[in-house]
């Protein structure tokens, strides 16, 4: 029987989108495509709003009359801000909407708008899923972490961004918009999955992997390091040996674990206390420099290869197993390890 898929509302806040679109994608015109079928492969989507005084944007009418959105007209009014009128009305229609269709499971809130954070506080304290989609040079640092999900509109599958003819040179990007260090990805990826089994019984699913890794950060996309989809990601990483993927319960979702090398945790712990016998002659020896030492011996070595989040780690695994003393040296400002 198929899984139940989530139903989804979306509430547009048009200008803060429409603006930031042709503002900081040099002229682009905001299309409504990319984001509906990006919703599309999360859910069915039975609600479909946007909020704006449309006599400033009718040539965008047609577009998402198109894709079947419901547009919500917030006139000018004298001695009354036309932007929060319409960010109070579009507060007040998603609160009001989940608590009289009970069965919408998750808000898509398309903005960027920092007041719109305690939007998303409420709206997850009544349990519903939120994801955010903004610009990411016009969205406020405030609101992705707030989100369960996070996605900027410009890297979004269908989003083509071209340079308009005549306009003006285009600075660099900054070091925000560069893409992630797949160093760094490596490493949140191993670590959360030492945590998740830390916490459960060992079994995890790529699935649930996924859904850590945006609970940590929001805004994580495998896109963002050059892979199709998740799946795609994790099996580079089985092919580079960091992880070893078997068939899970359902297809398309496999357990993830780490290589296992049957007695090889064993050798490198026997490695450990050899490098720091042979350093210390005896005496204990700071924890810096330890791993440069291992590494002399064994040129692969890794600590993440058996599941450990750092070398600090590895050796406190040393020191719970009795075969090291770990001692914290105010002087030396380092642990002092030794052989037991």
């Amino acid at each position: 029987m198929d899984a139940p898929e989530d139903r989804i509302a979306l509430f547009l806040d048009f200008e803060n989108l429409a603006i930031g679109a042709r503002e900081d994608l040099r002229g682009h015109t905001f299309d409504f495509k990319p984001i509906a079928d990006a919703l599309a492969e999360r859910g069915r989507v039975v609600v479909r709003r946007a909020y704006a005084d449309w006599t400033m944007f009718d040539s965008a009418r047609r577009m998402l009359t198109e894709q079947h959105v419901e547009l919500i007209e917030i006139p000018q009014r004298m001695g009354a801000s036309r932007k929060n009128a319409a960010d109070i009305k579009m507060a007040v229609d998603a609160l009001e909407l989940s608590f009289e269709r009970d069965y919408v499971t998750t808000f898509v809130i398309c903005t960027g708008d920092s007041d719109f954070t305690p939007l998303v506080h409420k709206l997850r304290e009544l349990n519903k899923r939120v994801i955010g989609i903004g610009l990411r040079a016009s969205t406020s640092a405030l609101l992705p972490p707030a989100c369960d999900e996070f996605l900027f509109y410009e890297t979004l599958d269908g989003v083509d961004i071209t340079e308009k003819r005549g306009s003006a040179s285009v600075s660099p990007p900054s070091e925000e918009a560069e893409p992630p260090e797949e160093e760094g990805l490596e490493r949140l990826i191993t670590r959360t999955l030492s945590g998740l089994q830390r916490s459960t019984d060992g079994v995890v699913l790529a699935s649930t992997l996924k859904r850590a890794l945006l609970r940590k950060d929001p805004t994580f996309t495998e896109t963002d390091y050059g892979f199709r989809g998740f799946g795609e990601l994790l099996r580079s990483l089985a092919d580079r040996g960091v992880l070893e993927l078997t068939e899970g319960p359902a297809r398309g979702d496999p357990e993830v674990n780490f290589v296992r090398r049957g007695g090889q945790e064993a050798k490198a712990f026997d490695l450990l206390r050899r490098v720091v016998g042979d350093a210390g002659k005896g005496s204990p020896v700071p924890l810096s420099g330890l791993k440069d030492r291992m590494r002399k011996e064994e040129s692969g070595f890794s600590e993440k290869d058996y599941g450990y989040r750092g070398f600090l780690q590895f050796a406190r695994a040393g020191a719970a197993r009795g075969l090291l003393s770990m001692v914290w040296d105010d002087d030396a400002e380092d642990y002092l390890v030794g052989v037991m």
